[in-house]
């Protein structure tokens, strides 16, 4: 019951004020954040959703679902900024109670609207002017010591956008694990990049001290990667496959991770399959339920999010497939797993 009603949430929203939101960038949905019986929670937030935050609870009319709502505080460290006049806030965002996410390079060279991911907004924030093109080794070293010092941050993910190198922006994250963790040493940090042409790279980041990396598919399915990643989905299936396996012989079991978005029009039988493949290799599949962006090309083109029904079903029997296998995203102590907020796998025990 937890993960059907939780997956509802996900796709229709909720009414109610939340501090902390996003409303792009690279990631799968704009939402607000809220702890939701005690985990890490993103949900958009919907003026006109049946749902609604209320005294700690979530509400369907006067119905209590049966689920503990907390909105997540703005952070003390956003008032600030760096010692060369930078927002904090354009330098990295608090998602969830305890995560701190910054996108290191705010442009890709896959943006052009032939390549784009048709779900990615990751310029549009640039242009809004909520962030700034590329953050600073020593820029995300300052905000990441007062996120922790301030508000109690105690994991950190870095992603990027697509550079053209054959590391494809991999080793400017090299730097940039550095510098956090001479600063903060200690703080759990993943990486997210697109599989490097040269595998080297990810030795580099392990050995910069990130403890978790994700190299993010999407979608398993070809026809569905060329519709809906067009740039990305040139990527062959057997480099994602080499670059996973790398990853897993230098991170560990379970410290490998991957987006999978329901609703893409993949059959779900087959993702599942696709799934069970995955966490046979180590890696974990994050699955995902697509909800497009303000700003995509998904929403210019009327993309509807999937059905419910469908989402908790591949969700329920991914989580199966992880509990049998021992693989729960909170052990990867840093990213989209540990976190958990954008799926419902955490709430189906997984």
């Amino acid at each position: 019951m937890r993960t059907v009603t939780f997956v509802e949430l996900a796709l229709v929203g909720v009414r109610g004020a939340t501090p902390v939101r996003r409303g792009m960038g690279a990631g799968p949905s704009a939402d607000g954040h809220l702890v939701v019986d005690g985990l890490n929670a993103a949900l958009p937030t919907n003026p006109d959703s049946p749902y609604e935050l209320r005294d700690g609870r979530v509400l369907a009319g006067e119905t209590d679902l049966g689920l503990s709502a907390t909105p997540v505080r703005r952070p003390r460290f956003y008032d600030l900024s760096t010692v060369d006049g930078v927002s904090y806030e354009k330098i990295a965002r608090l998602h969830g109670a305890d995560v701190l996410a910054t996108t290191v390079v705010q442009t890709c060279v896959r943006y052009a609207e032939d390549q784009r991911c048709r779900f990615c907004t990751i310029e549009e924030s640039l242009r809004s002017r909520a962030t700034v093109a590329a953050k600073t080794p020593a820029q995300l070293a300052e905000v990441a010591e007062a996120a922790v010092r301030l508000d109690g941050v105690r994991q950190m993910v870095m992603t990027t956008g697509t550079t053209t190198g054959p590391d494809r922006g991999a080793r400017n994250l090299v730097r940039c694990v550095q510098a956090v963790l001479e600063a903060v040493p200690g703080l759990a940090i993943q990486v997210q990049i697109e599989p490097p042409a040269d595998l080297s790279v990810l030795t580099e980041l392990r050995a910069a001290g990130a403890v978790s990396i994700g190299i993010h598919v999407e979608s398993l399915d070809d026809e569905v990667r060329r519709k809906w990643m067009p740039g990305k989905g040139a990527v062959p299936m057997s480099e994602y496959e080499a670059a996973w396996d790398e990853a897993v012989r230098l991170f560990g079991r379970n410290r490998v991770s991957t987006y999978l978005l329901v609703g893409l029009g993949e059959d779900p039988d087959e993702l599942i399959a696709g799934a069970a493949r995955l966490i046979d290799r180590g890696v974990y599949p994050f699955v995902v339920p697509f909800r497009a962006m303000p700003g995509t090309l998904a929403v210019r083109d009327g993309a509807r999010p999937p059905d419910a029904a469908l989402v908790t079903y591949v969700t329920e029997r991914v989580a199966t497939l992880l509990q049998e296998a021992d693989m729960r995203g909170a052990d990867q102590e840093a990213g989209c797993a540990a976190c958990g907020g954008c799926s419902a796998l955490r709430m189906a025990g997984a």
